[in-house]
């Protein structure tokens, strides 16, 4: 059908549209245009109240809105803060995203109190002030799951370090290694996928409140009062480049997320491949596997390949956001609001996959006898090799009698090993690896936020 025939409506008649200038919008246009947004912003409607509550007690210190009306405001947005918190806010059908809808609601209420809020803004620096606040509590929760998973891995590796297994090169059984390598190896690994988690924070934590459209406001806006009130570390202060990094924040955080999702998505692959009947290496928990329609003794490991496959999902979002902005000269696009629908949800993603990744840790059982099977014996020639050079043999003769004995059958394992050096068998340095995300940790510096939000949504 044709745009042209559809019915329009009045942009004005709803007052949903804060652009609004009376004239008609074709429905279809609407339809195209807003998409998924109102979906999307579900997401940033308590984070829009949490701006406008700074932003507008700004207005009343430069006097752009009075001391009685500001209390009264503040009041009014707490109730708006609170039905959101309930998750009973909702975006009504003929209002166009989140901004309108809050304005909206103060204006029901207050009359036309409720419209002096959107002064010395635009909607572009509200929604990267949404996103900013939005994506700054999604690290925190991902950094406390990634703390979750990273401690029950730490405890599993303490707790098997001693329990020996193969190592693999090219899926070929190689050298001994433990249990306490294996599960301490992935507790390092998010260790350091917490420092692109901690850039990503840092770079998320700047305030663009005030650029407005990209090129600041001719009203005496106080920034920096913005920027403290909402616990931000600094502002993004140049106008220009607060809108530029529309997208490019979203793709840093993308990489910090898509890490994380690497580091999943990997141990997920390890642990169906031991779970399975060839390997049986570890058992998962029985809740976390699946039967078949057909055969009766199966035992799935559906669990971790479906985190396998949303990890590998989230790997692509850095690319997914690189290129619907890569091309965009400076200045706000529609483009952008495309982002936001693979972007908002990656957070309760990659949350699920944490949290379902710490609960099997914590319940998967090891086997601790894999050793007794002959086949793994031969894992111990590198070893045989070391005792025999350590004895004063030359490397490359005891490589050549152990590889002979080998082929000739003769070999036999020594399974004694005592290997000390840092990282190794019998010196996982989990202490420091637990220092090393410590430190990452107590560089986020979260308490400053928790306590600006606390107390503006307190108004203590």
């Amino acid at each position: 059908m044709a745009v042209t025939n559809l019915p329009s409506r009045a942009g004005g008649a709803g007052g949903g549209f804060l652009w609004s200038k009376g004239f008609d919008i074709n429905k279809e246009i609407e339809r195209f245009t807003v998409g998924r947004d109102r979906e999307m912003d579900l997401y940033l409607a308590k984070y829009d109240v949490l701006g406008s509550m700074a932003h507008i007690t700004m207005l009343e210190s430069i006097g752009l809105i009075g001391k009685d009306e500001l209390p009264v405001l503040l009041a009014e947005l707490r109730q708006i803060y609170a039905q959101c918190e309930r998750g009973e806010f909702v975006i009504e059908d003929d209002v166009e995203d989140v901004h309108s809808q809050v304005e909206l609601l103060l204006t029901r209420k207050l009359g036309d109190m409720g419209k002096k809020i959107h002064s010395g803004r635009s909607r572009n620096d509200q929604v990267l002030v949404d996103l900013k606040l939005f994506t700054r509590h999604e690290l925190m929760a991902v950094a406390d799951e990634v703390k979750t998973l990273f401690d029950e891995l730490i405890k599993k590796s303490n707790q098997y370090k001693d329990v020996l297994m193969p190592g693999y090169t090219h899926l070929q059984v190689a050298m001994p290694s433990s249990f306490g390598l294996w599960f301490g190896a992935y507790a390092e690994s998010l260790a350091d996928d917490m420092l692109f988690l901690q850039a990503a924070y840092k770079m998320t934590n700047r305030n663009p409140l005030g650029s407005a459209a990209g090129y600041g406001s001719s009203f005496p806006l106080n920034r920096q009062m913005t920027t403290d009130l909402l616990g931000f570390d600094t502002m993004d202060y140049n106008v220009v480049y607060a809108q530029m990094g529309r997208g490019k924040t979203e793709r840093n955080v993308g990489f910090a997320i898509a890490t994380i999702a690497g580091t999943l998505a990997k141990m997920a692959f390890d642990a169906c491949l031991f779970n399975s009947q060839n390997f049986q290496f570890v058992k998962l928990p029985k809740e976390c596997t699946t039967g078949s329609s057909i055969m009766p003794h199966k035992k799935n490991p559906d669990v971790f390949e479906l985190i396998r496959a949303k990890c590998n999902k989230l790997q692509a979002l850095p690319q997914q956001v690189t290129l619907i902005m890569n091309n965009l000269p400076v200045g706000y696009f529609r483009d952008l609001q495309i982002i936001k629908e693979v972007f908002l949800p990656a957070f309760g993603e990659l949350k699920d996959c944490l949290q379902m990744a710490a609960y099997i840790i914590n319940k998967i059982e090891v086997n601790d006898h894999i050793l007794d099977n002959p086949m793994y014996d031969p894992m111990f020639s590198v070893e045989e090799v070391n005792r025999l050079a350590a004895n004063g043999m030359p490397f490359r003769d005891a490589y050549k009698k152990v590889g002979l004995d080998i082929e000739a059958g003769q070999f036999v394992a020594n399974k004694d090993i005592h290997h000390t050096h840092e990282g190794s068998i019998g010196n996982l340095c989990n202490d420091r690896i637990e220092a090393l995300m410590q430190g990452v940790l107590d560089g986020f510096a979260f308490e400053r936020v928790n306590e600006a939000v606390g107390k503006l949504v307190s108004g203590e």
